[in-house]
């Protein structure tokens, strides 16, 4: 009796099946007698029966089945933002109700921080505690300017290599907007250690994750209060995300990977695109995309160009009969 195929995920390809996709991608198509080593690329939509042969199968090409796979994540990871945001606005007037009559315990569940300094501190205890792994979030915005910036940046430093010196990794997503950053690049050159970034086009709100027990996050927009957060269930759902969020970046450090351009569109103008097509002003599509307003409207401008349009509501029609944002593109 043949073995079963082993179940794995999409992003972890099995050697029998990214062979066989290879073979596939040069001869065109393939028998499907062939496929029965690996089945997991027709569950994949990596392979599709061929209309006028259908005991052939041809290969769905990698950057159309990229797009559909990422479309895909991005749409459930939609659905767990919006179940977050669901379960914010239940449990926020709950946290204001008198809780002396519920259980206690040594440490907190949630507690927040108020403050700059004891936001730090807090952190750097958490940190002086991890020993496995750092899961971190950093949208490209500084709430320090000068000095002040300087000085946080230097106890960063210091708590992650002394961090990385017992052994731990660290993994980061930031935007897109700071893959070539040379002030971003110049922090990791200088850290010695399991290191790796990823970037996207939209990340969450600052996100600190610290051996998968404790996190940290923002609790005002000023980044003046932030949540501790200790309990298993919440700190599991933040777990959860960053991984999702992370299958879905881009590498940035140690080795960058270059995105591809799509029928001359680049992945900065299909996210512009897509935000557009949402209905957004130009203000709040830089504010999702970590831009500033005149370089958003100069990636709108050059897409505008790319498409042959000649007015903003011309450039919604364009983009969809484009093709750029269809996940069936060929």
């Amino acid at each position: 009796m043949k073995d079963p195929h082993p179940a794995h995920s999409v992003e972890e390809l099995c050697a029998a099946g990214s062979e066989l996709y290879e073979r596939a991608l040069r001869e065109g198509r393939i028998h499907s007698e062939d496929a029965e080593v690996a089945p997991c690329l027709v569950d994949f939509g990596l392979l599709q029966p061929a209309v006028e042969d259908p005991v052939r199968l041809e290969p769905v090409a990698p950057v159309v089945a990229l797009h559909r796979l990422l479309r895909r994540s991005g749409e459930r990871i939609a659905d767990e933002r919006r179940r977050e945001a669901r379960l914010a606005a239940v449990f926020e007037p709950l946290m204001r109700v008198d809780g002396r009559r519920t259980a206690t315990a040594d440490t907190p569940m949630i507690n927040v921080l108020s403050g700059s300094k004891q936001i730090n501190q807090a952190i750097t205890e958490a940190m002086a505690h991890a020993s496995r792994e750092l899961l971190t979030v950093q949208p490209h915005t500084h709430t320090h300017t000068g000095e002040r910036r300087y000085q946080a940046e230097a106890i960063a430093l210091d708590r992650d290599q002394a961090l990385l010196d017992r052994g731990a990794r660290i993994r980061t997503l930031y935007q897109h907007t700071v893959r070539h950053s040379p002030t971003v690049l110049a922090r990791y050159e200088q850290l010695k250690g399991d290191i790796e970034t990823r970037s996207l086009d939209e990340v969450t709100d600052r996100l600190i994750v610290t051996d998968r027990t404790v996190a940290f996050i923002p609790a005002d927009k000023d980044g003046s209060l932030a949540l501790e957060v200790r309990h298993p269930a919440l700190v599991g759902y933040l777990v959860t995300t960053f991984d999702r969020l992370w299958r879905l970046a881009t590498p940035m450090y140690p080795e960058a990977v270059r995105r591809p351009s799509l029928k001359g569109v680049t992945p900065r103008q299909r996210a512009i695109a897509t935000l557009l097509v949402e209905g957004h002003t130009d203000a709040a599509v830089a504010e999702r995309l970590g831009l500033n307003v005149r370089t958003a409207r100069a990636h709108i401008a050059k897409l505008a160009e790319t498409l042959g349009s000649e007015s903003r509501a011309q450039l919604g029609y364009l983009i969809g009969r484009s093709g750029i944002l269809d996940d069936s593109e060929q």
